[in-house]
C-alpha cells in the first residue's frame, strides 16, 4: 500500500466522515480515476466496507457477488437490492445523469440509502448534477498533487533508479524543491510521466533539468487549450507612457513577499485594464508579469464555453484549479467583456451554463486566498454585468487612453530602435503633431509600414516614408469617435487614468 501525503490523509478524512454520516451519494469530480480510487480505498478501510465498482464496459467487474450487468439503470437496482453495507464506486456515470429514468431511479434510492449503510461514489471529470438531485449529492473536487506529493512521486521514482545504478544523481533538496515548484500544476500521472523522461532520457539528475521541466509543463498546460503560459516576453521598458500605472504595479508588485504579509498587507487580487484598442493594455500585462517575476497564464474565456453537457463548467473549475496549484502567479483575461457581456441581464440562451460558469468565477475572485493576481482586459466595460466591477473583485480599475504627446513621442521611439532605426535621425516632434489621435498599436504599424516601403525601393528608411503612412491611414479614433467620447465619459468618474 502507497503511504499517503499530509494533503491526501485530509481528504481520506473528509470521505471518511462523509460516509459515516451516512451521505448517501458522493461525486468526485476529477479526471485521476485511479488517484480517486486510491483515495476511497483508503476511506473504506477505515470503515471496514467492501468496495464494488462498476464501468459501463464491465459491469460490476472485481466481485462475483453482484452483477455484471452494463446497464447504468439496472446497477442502480443492484445497489437498491444490495443486502449488507458496501461502498459502490460508478466510473463515469456523468452520461446518464441527464436520462429521465435514471434521474428518477437516483430519486427511489436517496432514501434507502440514508437508513442503510451504503455509499454510493460516482468518479467522473465532469460535475453533472440534475435538478431535484442538488440537494442528495455531495459534489466533492479532487485538488491537484500538492508539492509534497510532487516531491515524494519524484523521490519514489528516483531512489529505485539510483540504487540499481542506472543513473547519475547530483541533486540536494534545493533542487528537489526547484524542480517540484516548476511542475506544479501537474496531475499525479502527468508528474509520474514527466519526471520519468527526465531522469531516463538524461541518465542523469541536476541543475541542467529544471529548464526541461518548465517546457513540459508548458505543453502539458496548452494541452487543454484554455490556458496558454507566456515567458518573459516583454518588459516595461517596452510600455511607452502609462507612468500612473507603472508607479501601481511596482508598488503592488512588492505585496506578494512574506515581508508584506508581516506588514499586515494581502495579496494583491487583481486589476482591470479598459481603455481604446490598441493603447497598450495587453502589452502592460505581459510587462506585469516580467517585472514581477511571476508566470503568466493566458485563460481564453471563450474557449471555456464548450458545446458538451456540463463541459463549460468543468473547463472553468479545471482552469481555476491549475491556475491556484501554479500560483504566485498572474491569470490574464484578455477581451474579457466577450465572455461575459450581458451577463447581468438575464437574457442568455444557453440553459444557464453562461451564468453558473460566470457565477463559479465570481465566487472564485471574491473568496480566492491563493496568490492568483487577475488581469483583466476590456474594450467595452459597458457590455459587463455591475458584480464583476464591484469593490473587492479587482483591486483597482484603470483607464488606458490614447497616447498624449508625449507618449507618442515615446512609443515611437521604441518601435523605431527596436527595428534598429536612430530616433534621433527623424523629427519627432513634427511626427507627433500630425499621429493626434493615434493609438500605440496605429504608431507601431506606420513604422513597419514605413520600412516595407523602404524595403520594396532598395533604400533606407526615410521621414517622408513615415508622413506618407500618417496621410493614407485613419485612425480608429477618428472611425469610432462616438464610441471613444462614451468610453471616456464613462471612465471619467468609474476609473483611474493610467496616465
Amino acid at each position: 500500500m502507497r503511504k499517503v501525503t499530509e494533503k491526501t490523509s485530509s481528504l481520506i478524512d473528509e470521505l471518511d466522515l462523509y460516509v459515516r454520516a451516512r451521505y448517501p451519494i458522493l461525486y468526485l469530480v476529477t479526471a485521476e480515476e485511479n488517484r480517486a480510487e486510491h483515495i476511497i480505498s483508503q476511506a473504506a478501510e477505515r470503515t471496514q466496507k467492501p468496495c464494488y465498482y462498476w464501468t459501463v464496459t464491465e459491469g460490476f467487474y472485481n466481485t462475483t457477488r453482484l452483477s455484471k450487468s452494463t446497464d447504468p439503470y439496472q446497477a442502480l437496482d443492484i445497489i437498491l437490492q444490495f443486502d449488507g453495507p458496501g461502498i459502490f464506486i460508478l466510473k463515469d456515470f456523468h452520461p446518464y445523469m441527464e436520462n429521465s429514468k435514471i434521474i428518477r431511479k437516483f430519486r427511489d434510492i436517496l432514501f434507502h440509502l440514508r437508513k442503510s449503510y451504503k455509499t454510493i461514489f460516482i468518479i467522473a471529470p465532469i460535475l453533472t448534477l440534475p435538478p431535484g438531485l442538488e440537494m442528495g449529492i455531495t459534489p466533492i473536487d479532487i485538488p491537484l498533487p500538492n508539492t509534497e506529493e510532487l516531491k515524494k512521486i519524484l523521490l519514489d521514482i528516483i531512489h529505485p533508479l539510483e540504487k540499481m545504478g542506472k543513473i547519475q544523481t547530483q541533486y540536494d533538496d534545493d533542487l528537489i524543491e526547484k524542480v517540484v515548484h516548476a511542475s506544479s500544476g501537474l496531475t499525479e500521472i502527468e508528474a509520474q510521466n514527466l519526471y520519468a523522461r527526465l531522469v531516463i532520457n538524461n541518465k542523469s539528475f541536476d541543475e541542467q533539468d529544471i529548464p526541461f521541466v518548465v517546457e513540459e509543463k508548458k505543453k502539458v498546460i496548452r494541452k487543454s487549450g484554455i490556458l496558454d503560459y507566456y515567458g518573459f516576453i516583454e518588459d516595461m521598458g517596452a510600455v511607452g507612457g502609462l507612468e500612473k500605472l507603472k508607479h501601481w504595479v511596482t508598488q503592488r508588485g512588492l505585496a506578494f513577499s512574506h515581508k508584506a504579509r508581516e506588514f499586515g498587507l494581502p495579496e494583491p487580487k487583481g486589476l482591470m485594464l479598459l481603455g481604446v484598442q490598441g493603447c497598450g493594455k495587453s502589452l502592460a500585462a505581459k510587462a506585469t508579469a516580467t517585472l514581477w517575476n511571476l508566470p503568466l497564464l493566458k485563460l481564453d474565456v471563450g474557449k471555456i464555453f464548450d458545446s458538451y453537457i456540463g463541459s463549460s463548467e468543468k473547463n472553468m473549475r479545471e482552469a481555476i484549479q491549475v491556475a491556484e496549484s501554479l500560483a504566485p502567479n498572474i491569470l490574464w483575461l484578455d477581451e474579457i467583456e466577450k465572455a461575459f457581456a450581458g451577463m447581468g441581464s438575464g437574457h442568455t440562451s444557453d440553459s444557464g451554463t453562461s451564468t453558473r460558469v460566470f457565477g463559479t468565477f465570481l465566487t472564485w475572485m471574491q473568496e480566492k486566498t491563493s496568490p492568483v493576481f487577475i488581469i483583466a482586459t476590456a474594450n467595452n466595460i459597458q457590455a459587463l454585468p455591475p458584480e464583476l466591477l464591484r469593490k473587492g473583485r479587482f483591486d483597482e480599475i484603470f483607464f488606458i487612453d490614447l497616447p498624449n504627446e508625449e507618449e507618442r513621442a515615446v512609443i515611437l521611439r521604441i518601435h523605431l530602435k527596436k527595428r534598429q532605426r536612430d530616433p534621433e535621425q527623424f523629427n519627432l516632434t513634427q511626427l507627433v503633431e500630425q499621429t493626434e489621435g493615434f493609438s500605440g498599436a496605429e504608431l507601431e504599424q506606420l513604422i513597419i509600414s514605413s520600412l516595407y516601403t523602404a524595403f520594396g525601393e532598395g533604400r533606407d528608411l526615410e521621414e517622408a516614408d513615415i508622413v506618407a503612412e500618417i496621410q493614407e491611414t485613419v485612425p480608429l479614433s477618428v472611425t469610432y469617435k462616438e464610441y471613444i467620447t462614451s468610453l471616456r465619459s464613462w471612465a471619467a468618474t468609474r476609473a483611474r487614468p493610467a496616465t
